[in-house]
């Protein structure tokens, strides 16, 4: 096996589907960063990772960031993507080490900004986040973490405490080649704006989202 192939659990080796281009030091509101940029050689995508602190190894802290546009640049209040990129990056400092993937080629779940856009526009008519995507023809959830597996391969991380709500998400890493040591919730306090779109994604997911409950009750 060579520098460029990356171990599976099964004991086999494929020839890793990334590029490392660039890598550079990032100061952010959250703390310091290395920035490695990635190519994604099977589908041709760009990539980046945010690594704080020494990630090789066991156990690293580790977030999969599906790109959101609407949420993390723009701030929208229909989903919590935002408020979970800042926790997430707060999270790896606080920690001393850790790496967030941001997924680029996951806007709205993988079948990209227009479409979101337009399953947003059926939402705000009564459909839920999975009758919206489907109405258009399109998969409920089209996401791909192959290059999240091969980037934490890349930067030598054996197992990882992961953040996320999403069982999924966990399935895939481990398909993938990576152990799950722990799963980390990372829970937003909903706001009235987003609540319906939260409960979807745990009836719809199974997404782990205890504090919903709370949430729904009225006052």
């Amino acid at each position: 096996m060579t520098d460029s192939d990356v171990a599976y659990r099964d004991g086999t080796s494929i020839a890793s589907g990334v590029e490392r281009v660039a890598q550079v030091r990032l100061s952010t509101e959250h703390g310091e960063f290395l920035a490695v940029g990635y190519l994604d050689r099977i589908r041709g995508d760009e990539q980046i990772a945010l690594v704080h602190g020494d990630v090789e190894g066991e156990g690293t802290l580790t977030r999969l960031h599906s790109e959101c546009l609407t949420g993390d640049a723009f701030g929208s209040r229909h989903c919590e993507c935002g408020d979970q990129l800042g926790a997430a990056l707060r999270a790896i400092v606080h920690e001393g080490r850790g790496v967030l993937v941001y997924l680029q080629g996951h806007e709205g779940r993988g079948i990209g900004l227009l479409a979101k856009l337009r399953a947003m526009a059926l939402q705000a008519e009564g459909l839920d986040t999975v009758e919206a995507n489907l109405a258009l023809g399109l998969p409920a959830d089209a996401r791909d973490y192959r290059v999240a597996a091969d980037i934490l391969h890349d930067l030598g991380v054996r197992s990882v405490r992961l953040m996320s709500n999403n069982p999924l998400k966990r399935e895939a890493l481990v398909r993938h080649g990576i152990a799950i040591t722990e799963q980390v919730p990372l829970l937003i306090e909903p706001r009235e704006e987003n609540l319906a779109y939260l409960v979807a994604k745990r009836e719809r997911f199974g997404h782990d989202l205890p504090h919903l409950e709370a949430a729904a009750k009225p006052s």
